[in-house]
Formats: structure tokens, C-alpha cells, sequence
């Protein structure tokens, strides 16, 4: 099997269209070629193309940066010798100067499959730009690592962002090449783009199903993407990110295990097996305990479970099962029927600011100048913390059980009051009913006991309702 960056350096002919034009290069560290040779270094000993930019994504051009979201800086390539500019940086996008630099911007991104991966973005950015201002792009198309399956919703217009390039699902089945296509359909952008087919790809013949397991060693396209596993489980350990669980970040194995100091693996699986054992085809999970070196819970032993992966695995489901995930109809009895639940406070976020005004603080008074309560008068000393927590429970408990329906721009959610919590914060379970019955949850994560009740968890951007505790 080739990949397009081994084509475009074995064949002459392919190279043709770039004599005389000056050519710049957006790759990563896994850009390499079938004898491990980095994709500028390959390049640059080429006799017939003009090199004369780089351009680096998330986590620089030759991965410098270990740990997420940190940004890298443009500089000089010491061994070719040409500016590298960062996309990952002060700018997210090729700012006009960086676009006057070449003639033809050569693509040769891994991709891992999944639509947060920024990768795609960077894509897409590249793309717009080189509309713009009347460049040619070449795209070097690379396998997606896990093939062809699609799984997962589609990401509603207008809340595009930096890992969300346009509407497409989770797990999308494309490769950089076919997602390059999409895009200039899609957006109906005019621009010269070309892609360097691979040779070879049989996405549906095992052992890879995606990647050529035995032909091509797997590179790091990003720090923390050091398996084909990872790529496999990504698309949904991915989710939890914004929730107190650890997804592996500073561990050997980094997003293909969940965990938290406080979490009961036991009693997880248990609960994992009895809602949907058809979710679990494709993977065998087992419990595992880990100490993560940097990220959430640094330095803190992580109760957890981890997974064996097979080519049925759906990785979308295993964090939604593991967040207790069930049908809209079976969430009520199952939330009443646990003797103990974790339970979620969750925010159905809506599209309209008039519905968000909840979100929303209040601004703060000039300096210098004096609170006033409502009343006119001048602020009075707040009463102590304890007293003001001990106020709130005793009105929380004596609130009367009940359920209501409110109807969000977003869909439907049901409010399901749980009873013997101690706050307001731990009595409401909401389901938000959408495909795949998925929900979004906008409160700030965080588990710690309760005198009444047991565990109490919160959870932020994940998409399912309820948690078994112990």
C-alpha cells in the first residue's frame, strides 16, 4: 500500500504540475513517509519542488507541544531552512501574509477519524483562504485509521468552532482527501485543489479495518495519540473531557481509559452490562487503576475501567453506557429504582440568549462604589457560609416532589425529581430526548459526598444522564 506522499515522491509525473511554483507544506509529526522519512525533510531533497514555507497544526510541525491546547510559535526550520508558521498560534487561519508566501500548499495531515480531531479544521481553514486569494491546494490523502464506519450525530449549524468544522457526525468515516471534496462542495468554495490518491486502501480487510496493520508503523499525529487503540476509542472517550473523569491524559495509554479517584469500577460495569449488553460487542472491558502524571487528578490513584478492542466497537457508547446511558422511557424507573444514584443537575443548553439568561452574570459595581440591596438600603454583611448552606438545605428538602415539562429550542426535556437529596442541585435528573437520546449538560463538574444521600456527581459537555454510585 502507498499513501499519497509516497506516490507524489516516487512518480515524477505527479510532481509535473508544480514546476516553477512555489510550494509550501502543512503537515504534523506522523507526515511520513514508507521509510519513516518526515514529509519537509522528503521534500526538501526532492531536486524538482520549490519548498518554500511550512506550516505547522495543533501541536507543531515536528510535535513539540506535549499536553492539549497549548499554542506554538512560528519560527525558522533549522535543517531546511524556510519560516514555519504556526496555525496553532496567535492565529487559528493563514493570515494574507502567510497565503503570499507559495503557489500550491501541499496537505499531508493524519487524521484519526473523528470530527473534533482539529486537523479537519485546519483543513477547512486552508481551504477557505486559498479560495480567497486564488491558491491551489494538494491534499496528500492518508487512510482513516478506523475505517468506514459512521457513528454519531451530525453537529447542528451555527455552532461550528475550532473542533467542530461543519456538520458532520462524530465518527465520520472519510478520509483527508474525501473530507478536502466535502468541504469545497459543501461550502461551494472555488479553488484549485487536487488530491494524491493512495494505492492499496482496504478499509474493510482485517486485521486494520482502516489502517495497514504490518505494512506502515504507527506515528504519532499528536502527543497523546501514541496507538491505533487510541484512534480507535477516541471518538467517544473524547467526550468526557469536560467532566471530573479522567480520559488517561498523563498515563501510558491516554484515552482509552476512564476513571476517578471516587469512582467504584465494579459497580460501573455492573451497571454498564445490565442496561445495554449489545452496546458492548466489539470491546471486553475489565477494571484498572492508574496515577496520572500530569491533567486531571495528577498524582491521584484512578479507579477506572479499561477495553480490549475488536472491529464491532462503537466508541460512542462505551462512555455513554458508562454514564449510565438509557432510553428516554427507562431513565425515570432506572433513576427511582437504584438504591443509590449519582445524581445529575443538568442545564439543557439552548440556542436562543433569551433562554440562557440563567447563564448569565450579573456585572460588577464600579470600584469604589457601595452594594445596595433592592430594597434601597445600604448592603448589609452577609450571613456566615455555614448558616447560609444550612438555610438552603432545609428549604431544598421541603420542597414537594414533582415533575414538569419544558419545551426547549433545542427539543424536549423532562425535569425527574429524585428524592432524599440534600440540595436542589442533586434532586433533578433531566433528560434531554434528541437522537440517539443524547443530552448536554452545562453545570460545572465535580463529585463529593453527601450526609444523606452518597455520591453526588455533576458533569459538564457530556451527553448522558445518569451515573450508578456506591
Amino acid at each position: 500500500m502507498r499513501f499519497g506522499l509516497d506516490r507524489l515522491l516516487a512518480e515524477p509525473a505527479l510532481r509535473g504540475p508544480l514546476a516553477g511554483r512555489r510550494v509550501a507544506l502543512l503537515a504534523h509529526p506522523a507526515s511520513t513517509s514508507s521509510d519513516m522519512t518526515h514529509a519537509l525533510d522528503a521534500l526538501a531533497a526532492l531536486g524538482d519542488v520549490r519548498l518554500v514555507a511550512a506550516f505547522g497544526p495543533q501541536h507543531g510541525l515536528r510535535g513539540d507541544k506535549q499536553d492539549n491546547m497549548v499554542e506554538s510559535p512560528d519560527f525558522a526550520d533549522p535543517v531546511v531552512g524556510i519560516p514555519v508558521f504556526s496555525l496553532y498560534g496567535e492565529v487559528r487561519r493563514p493570515t494574507a501574509a502567510m497565503m503570499d508566501a507559495f503557489d500550491v500548499l501541499l496537505v499531508d495531515l493524519q487524521d484519526v477519524g473523528c470530527r473534533i480531531y482539529t486537523f479537519v479544521t485546519s483543513l477547512r481553514y486552508v481551504l477557505e483562504e486559498a479560495a480567497a486569494r486564488h491558491k491551489a491546494v494538494w491534499v496528500l490523502d492518508r487512510p482513516n485509521p478506523i475505517g468506514r464506519p459512521v457513528e454519531g450525530l451530525r453537529l447542528q449549524t451555527g455552532w461550528e468552532s475550532f473542533v467542530g468544522a461543519g456538520p458532520l457526525p462524530m465518527r465520520h468515516g472519510l478520509t483527508m482527501g474525501e473530507l478536502a471534496g466535502w468541504f469545497v462542495r459543501t461550502l461551494g468554495l472555488d479553488v484549485e485543489y487536487e488530491v494524491v490518491r493512495m494505492e492499496g486502501w482496504a478499509p474493510d480487510r482485517g486485521p486494520g479495518f482502516g489502517w495497514p496493520l504490518g505494512e506502515r508503523t504507527w506515528v504519532n499525529p499528536s502527543p497523546n495519540a501514541p496507538s491505533l487503540w487510541m484512534a480507535r476509542c477516541f471518538a467517544g472517550t473524547v467526550m468526557v473531557e469536560g467532566t471530573t473523569l479522567s480520559e488517561g491524559r498523563g498515563t501510558t495509554r491516554p484515552l482509552e481509559l476512564l476513571g476517578a479517584p471516587d469512582l467504584d469500577a465494579r459497580v460501573l460495569l455492573d451497571t454498564m452490562v445490565s442496561l445495554a449488553p449489545h452496546w458492548l460487542r466489539g470491546c471486553r472491558l475489565r477494571p484498572c487503576w492508574f496515577e496520572p502524571t500530569f491533567h486531571k487528578h495528577v498524582g491521584r490513584l484512578c479507579e477506572g475501567v479499561g477495553s480490549r478492542r475488536g472491529r464491532e466497537l462503537r466508541p460512542r457508547r462505551l462512555p455513554s453506557l458508562a454514564r449510565g446511558g438509557a432510553r428516554p422511557e427507562s431513565a425515570a424507573p432506572l433513576a427511582a429504582g437504584l438504591p443509590v444514584v449519582a445524581r445529575l443537575h443538568l442545564r439543557v443548553r439552548a440556542r436562543s440568549a433569551r433562554l440562557r439568561h440563567h447563564q448569565r452574570r450579573p456585572a460588577p459595581a464600579p470600584v469604589g462604589r457601595r452594594s445596595v440591596r433592592r430594597t434601597g438600603r445600604p448592603g448589609r454583611a452577609r450571613a456566615p457560609r455555614r448558616e447560609r448552606l444550612a438555610r438552603g438545605a432545609r428549604r431544598a428538602t421541603a420542597l414537594p416532589l414533582r415533575r414538569r415539562r419544558q419545551e426547549w429550542t433545542a427539543g424536549a426535556a423532562t425535569e425527574i425529581e429524585v428524592p432524599g437529596a440534600a440540595s436542589t442541585m442533586a434532586r433533578k435528573v433531566a433528560v434531554h430526548q434528541r437522537m440517539s437520546w443524547a443530552v448536554t449538560v452545562s453545570t460545572m463538574a465535580r463529585m463529593r459526598r453527601s450526609r444523606s444521600s452518597g455520591v453526588i456527581c455533576t458533569a459538564t459537555s457530556m451527553q448522558r444522564a445518569m451515573f450508578s454510585g456506591s
